[in-house]
């Protein structure tokens, strides 16, 4: 759930090794490829021979009409076929973690007789650490998880840990419930890993901002990070903290979209979809478009797109005219 760092195992298998690369880091050429693939529904042989990692990692396969092309695998498939093998390292981990829980369950009562206020928070350091602490909270866990996420890319092995973490979670029938970013609609891992999960117990919504990740436990224990990479971590045992950060959770919960309805990226009233209002608000507090990008997690380039379709919009000429034209507009005054 906390990003760790380091991508996937699986590589490419090339004798020579002239094309080596993880299937979470694409070659340029392998997928500029693909994509021309999924466009066109085929490509020629011949033309992939710079791209050898596409048929290694059976994302093309022949044409069974013509020997000469290759038609594309689609990407839901081919994500379902490598999460697959996960499985069975989830199996393993987790008996690994309730063993671990097992163990150390005698000692619990004694730690909580001599616990002071200074024991009700603990840095983590490292994300072996961090997930370890992380591991023996959902396995302690039995009513409710509560998570905030900032969308960024899931690398294979953070979602590797996030489905060992929470698919027993559901097994025992502990609820759920998520917040991610608007982007993380738009993010095919993020989609897959709420698909596997939500079968009524886990329930995922979508808001346009979120400062840090929030991870809460059966409103006992909760994490947050303490360092921007994501390396040293906080863990809250405090009630008075852990009950403040649910009712943050809730304020947002109630205000974010469910997963499974309408995107807020289609217009609302007056053309301006919920993404530019928030656009908006930002750039009239004065953030550049970096900023603004950050906050609300998508990359640079998808948020000046959304700037020039909200200027477009407005019927503004220059930046300048734009912050004018949005006071104007009254569309910060409506409610969303």
């Amino acid at each position: 759930m906390f990003r760790t760092l380091g991508g996937g195992d699986l590589t490419t298998n090339r004798a020579k090794g002239t094309h080596p690369h993880p299937m979470t880091e694409w070659c340029e050429e392998g997928g500029r490829l693909y994509a021309t693939a999924l466009r066109t529904g085929r490509i020629a042989r011949a033309d992939v021979e710079p791209a050898p990692c596409l048929m290694e990692f059976a994302l093309l396969h022949p044409d069974p009409d013509d020997p000469d092309w290759l038609r594309p695998v689609a990407p839901v498939v081919a994500l379902s076929r490598q999460l697959n093998p996960l499985e069975h390292e989830i199996a393993e981990r987790r008996r690994l973690a309730v063993d671990l829980a097992e163990t150390f369950q005698p000692f619990m009562a004694l730690g909580t007789q001599i616990a002071t206020v200074s024991d009700s928070i603990t840095v983590l350091e490292g994300g072996e650490r961090i997930n370890a602490a992380l591991n023996m909270a959902t396995v302690q866990c039995r009513t409710e998880v509560l998570t905030l996420q900032p969308s960024d890319r899931m690398s294979e092995r953070s979602l590797l840990r996030g489905l060992e973490r929470d698919k027993p979670l559901i097994e025992r029938g502990v609820r759920i419930r998520t917040v991610y970013q608007h982007t993380a609609r738009y993010n095919p891992e993020q989609l897959a890993y709420a698909a596997r999960l939500s079968d009524g117990k886990a329930e995922y919504r979508t808001i346009d901002e979120l400062v840090e990740r929030l991870i809460i436990c059966d409103e006992t224990v909760a994490f947050i990070p303490a360092r921007d990479d994501q390396q040293v971590a906080l863990e809250l045992r405090h009630p008075g903290l852990v009950r403040y950060l649910i009712k943050l959770f809730e304020y947002l919960w109630d205000r974010a979209v469910p997963l499974s309805t309408g995107t807020p990226y289609e217009a609302a009233t007056g053309g301006i979809t919920d993404v530019q209002h928030s656009i908006a608000k930002l750039l009239v507090e004065g953030h550049v478009d970096e900023a603004i990008a950050r906050r609300l997690g998508m990359n640079v380039r998808t948020c000046r797109a959304h700037i020039a379709k909200l200027a477009s919009a407005l019927g503004s000429g220059s930046r300048a005219q734009l912050g004018y034209l949005i006071a104007q507009s009254g569309i910060l005054q409506q409610d969303h």
